[in-house]
């Protein structure tokens, strides 16, 4: 088994496993990648009868062979046990049309929470490792969920400093207030003028800057992210897959060895590739469904092998997927185009460049080989929202909504179908509410106890009051203005 991490763009470039939690993005703009991934390979019949924490141990310990059985069980137990509301942690419930692994149950109420509850463990852990003697500043561009998980989980740990940008106007309120009330002694929250596209590549700009490190070096301070770009926030996201495969085996739903389906709603493309690595290791699965909004770059993309971001951004009632720029799709080409770095660096500028770049053939059937997709508008999402409530008592966030109005579209009954649901109801209660009863002009904090009344579904503990919390963090800027903005604030946390 490789013992290293590399660039998607250059082979030379090579870290160890802590270190690459360590830096989270490559010098040259690569994302850091184990070049051998489907020799790497678990085995289905031990994990089985296996519990979450035991199954995320056997997963860490394929990807991070220089962290310790022991040093890897204690930073499962320290991220999991007692955070999340269902010991389960991501527990599947079934529906008339297949099965809803729920992802929400963590302290912020998204399946963000999956990675950022364990990636600071795997950094705390490795800055030890390294002998580390700086601090590290985690920067985040947020499209509402990973921003708050991300303060959570970093919030107060010692040697780390985090800051998390996210769109003015391009979350939702209770996102918003949950980044505008965060505590904390090491985090600053902004808010840019520009969309979510804006935030991220502002931040690719600052990790690809090396005037912009020095600056920060002169601080003893090096740069690291808490984005699904970030090989230690894409690991624990495989888990739950296994465990979701596991749970059927359990229940006596499926035969072991028996393939399944999963349709991952996603923007960024981190959800459904840690479904990609998890197959690539063992997994059956059958196929992978890509759920996209309004914006349907990826939708278009898989149909076509075509990647244009020059299309108008829309703001829809599925937030936290309005990207046009998904990131880790750069480390799905690189295993379909056989490793081929010299390739990605190619295609990468020529997105930098152009906007838009088309993929080799091979590259295209090797993706349609593994990915369908599909996506949904506003007025489908909300309808499936309707829909599903009616007739099995279920509410759905807008996100899950979009990936089980993909289910409902081409349900494969040859397989069972599992949908990935990504947050609480709660958190879109505007939209959730609207979905059920049409408009309404009352307050989103108001509309949640008037959900909880009518469904009688639990309002997460770390929502309720949530409006009533002091709003620490008020700042707002240009986009073009990230960079000044880190620099005069990185000295107050």
């Amino acid at each position: 088994m490789n013992q290293y991490y590399e660039s998607t763009r250059d082979a030379s470039i090579t870290l160890s496993p802590a270190q690459a939690i360590l830096q989270g993005l490559s010098n040259d703009g690569g994302l850091f990648v184990v070049s051998d991934l489907n020799e790497r390979q678990i085995d289905m019949q031990s994990i089985v009868n296996k519990d979450y924490y035991e199954i995320a141990e056997e997963v860490f310990a394929l990807f991070l062979p220089d962290f310790t059985k022991e040093e890897i069980r204690a930073c499962v137990q320290a991220a999991y046990k007692g955070k999340f509301s269902n010991e389960e942690v991501t527990p599947l419930v079934k529906l008339s049309d297949g099965y809803v692994l729920e992802l929400f149950n963590g302290p912020t109420s998204a399946f963000k929470d999956v990675g950022l509850q364990m990636l600071p463990q795997l950094t705390k852990t490795a800055l030890k490792k390294t002998n580390a003697d700086y601090d590290v500043l985690i920067l985040t561009a947020t499209s509402g969920d990973t921003g708050k998980a991300a303060l959570e989980g970093f919030k107060d740990v010692d040697h780390v400093k985090i800051m998390v940008f996210y769109p003015n106007d391009g979350v939702s309120k209770v996102q918003e207030m949950q980044m505008k009330t965060q505590e904390g002694k090491n985090v600053k929250v902004c808010a840019i003028e520009g969309n979510f596209d804006d935030a991220q590549s502002g931040i690719k700009k600052l990790f690809v800057d090396d005037a912009f490190k020095a600056e920060l070096a002169k601080q003893n301070i090096k740069l690291s992210s808490a984005n699904s770009i970030n090989i230690g926030r894409l690991l624990p996201q495989m888990v739950y897959y296994f465990y979701a495969y596991a749970s059927l085996v359990k229940s006596g739903e499926i035969l072991l060895g028996e393939k399944i389906n999963f349709v991952v709603p996603t923007g960024n493309f981190g959800n459904i590739l840690a479904g990609y690595y998890a197959k690539q290791v063992g997994l059956p699965v059958h196929q992978l469904v890509c759920a996209s909004n309004d914006n349907n770059v990826l939708y278009d993309f898989i149909q076509t092998g075509v990647y244009d971001r020059k299309r108008d951004f829309l703001k829809t009632i599925s937030p936290s997927m309005d990207i046009l720029i998904s990131s880790n799709l750069e480390r799905l080409l690189f295993y379909t185009s056989g490793c081929d770095h010299a390739y990605i660096k190619e295609i990468m500028n020529e997105l930098a460049r152009d906007g838009k770049y088309k993929v080799r053939e091979d590259v295209l059937a090797n993706i349609q080989k593994e990915f369908k997709a599909g996506f949904a508008t506003n007025e489908q999402t909300a309808k499936t929202i309707r829909d599903i409530y009616e007739k099995d008592n279920y509410l759905l966030d807008p996100h899950t909504a979009v990936a089980y109005k993909v289910l409902l579209d081409d349900v494969d009954t040859q397989h069972k179908n599992v949908v990935l649901s990504t947050a609480s109801p709660y958190k879109f209660t505007n939209s959730v509410y609207e979905a059920l009863h049409g408009t309404t002009s009352d307050d989103e904090f108001v509309l949640m106890e008037k959900l909880h009344e009518e469904t009688r579904v639990p309002i997460p503990t770390n929502l309720v009051d949530l409006d009533k919390k002091e709003v620490l963090h008020e700042d707002v800027i240009d986009k073009t203005e990230m960079e000044a903005y880190v620099l005069d604030k990185v000295g107050t946390i």
